[in-house]
């Protein structure tokens, strides 16, 4: 009998044998409040923060997963034990550093008017090429991209057929979004917008991968705002 095909004649991962991961953003921080670039600064919550992840612990009460991984940074691992401990289970957390966010070198714990200021060329760079533009003394997209995918890679490969649970960071599930659509084009990584304690789901296996859902906020509803600022963009937060 042959495989059924999606629309477009494309072939979905087999979930028999497939990965599909929820990739969740960490709540709002300190320095996302003041517009400060934290890249693998060791930040913690805000008090919204701690609200949004309450509110996603709430969403996701009795939900099982195989397992559980974070970011090993305050921010991402605060946003995990808060949920973990409602799962069904409760699976254990795992600590991943390589999932930490991009690190923006000299530009931690900078505003936006800063980098303008000190670092000109950098901007001036970074708009003539997002992808491979290092942040001064730090990462660029690509070296993200690099980093972040293979710790997501190995992830799936240690939980074939299972789902999965991943605390991370803004530039991170960009990454995933990435794997999961063989690829962003040029530019558009940019436009995906990504909101504290977003959940992405992603469906992946060795050879491809689908999108299932991108930055369900919807447990935030009722909370006063959803940040979006993070480290990535060439812009002010």
């Amino acid at each position: 009998m042959s495989r059924r095909l999606a629309p477009m004649g494309f072939v979905p991962p087999d979930r028999a044998t497939a990965t599909e991961l929820w990739v969740v953003r960490h709540g709002e921080s300190t320095w996302n409040i003041e517009g400060r670039y934290q890249g693998q600064t060791d930040v913690p919550l805000s008090h919204v923060g701690v609200l949004q992840a309450a509110s996603l612990a709430e969403r996701l009460t009795g939900q099982a997963f195989a397992a559980v991984y974070s970011s090993d940074l305050r921010r991402a691992v605060q946003t995990a034990e808060a949920v973990a401990e409602r799962l069904s289970g409760p699976p254990a957390l795992t600590l991943e550093p390589e999932l930490r966010e991009i690190d923006v070198g000299e530009l931690s714990g900078l505003v936006y008017a800063d980098i303008r200021e000190r670092h000109p060329q950098y901007l001036s760079d970074l708009t003539a090429d997002p992808w491979q533009t290092r942040r001064p003394g730090g990462e660029s997209m690509q070296d993200l991209s690099a980093r972040s995918g293979a710790a997501l890679r190995a992830i799936c490969a240690r939980h074939p057929g299972e789902r999965v649970l991943v605390f991370t960071h803004g530039g991170v599930v960009r990454v995933a979004v990435g794997l999961a659509l063989g690829g962003v084009p040029e530019g558009a990584w940019a436009r995906l917008s990504v909101t504290n304690t977003s959940i992405t789901r992603v469906l992946l296996d060795a050879s491809r991968g689908t999108l299932l859902g991108f930055n369900d906020d919807a447990h935030l509803e009722d909370l006063s705002h959803a940040t979006e600022a993070d480290d990535v963009l060439g812009q002010a937060p």
